[in-house]
């Protein structure tokens, strides 16, 4: 289940995935732009500091060529049931968020979305391996949709401030 297949793509800007109403979305729009990538959950211990901290960073950074993508997953007990637009309005009306959250996906086995799939492979960090081990796992993007950086779920947003500012300087 943890195994991550080959991926032939090179950045994340060779994906297209599902808006939280269906529609597809080219990911090659955020080209020029450093991305944080997260898998979230409305009914996680660890959803309100999360989410807290996302909207806080969206609002200092989202002048700067910074973005946010927020996945739904209901992969870890069960903690997203709802539908990708119930998330979306969890999200909008009780986080003020602004950023994009995408259709719900599965992270992890042979169903994983292929953008998953893509990041898991490209992480470079041995201590995480090839599954995501839990909601809130992020993925800092560099500008040319390449992975640099992956978080687990109990680093909170605003500790990766310094590493996204960073990033935008690149």
């Amino acid at each position: 289940m943890g195994a991550t297949s080959s991926v032939s793509e090179k950045s994340v800007h060779e994906f297209t995935v599902k808006d939280c109403k269906n529609k597809d979305v080219d990911l090659s729009i955020y080209k020029g732009k450093v991305l944080l990538i997260v898998n979230v959950a409305s009914k996680c211990g660890f959803t309100n500091a999360n989410y807290t901290e996302l909207t806080e960073l969206y609002n200092r950074l989202k002048g700067q060529d910074f973005e946010i993508l927020a996945f739904p997953c209901n992969q870890f007990l069960h903690q997203e049931p709802g539908t990708s637009e119930d998330t979306q309005n969890f999200v909008c009306e009780r986080f003020r968020a602004e950023y994009p959250v995408f259709q719900k996906v599965r992270v992890n086995g042979q169903t994983a979305a292929p953008l998953y799939k893509f990041l898991k492979a490209n992480s470079k960090s041995p201590y995480f391996g090839h599954s995501i081990k839990w909601n809130f796992t992020k993925f800092l993007v560099n500008k040319n949709g390449e992975v640099i950086q992956r978080y687990g779920t109990t680093t909170l947003p605003l500790a990766i401030e310094e590493d996204i500012k960073k990033a935008l300087e690149d």
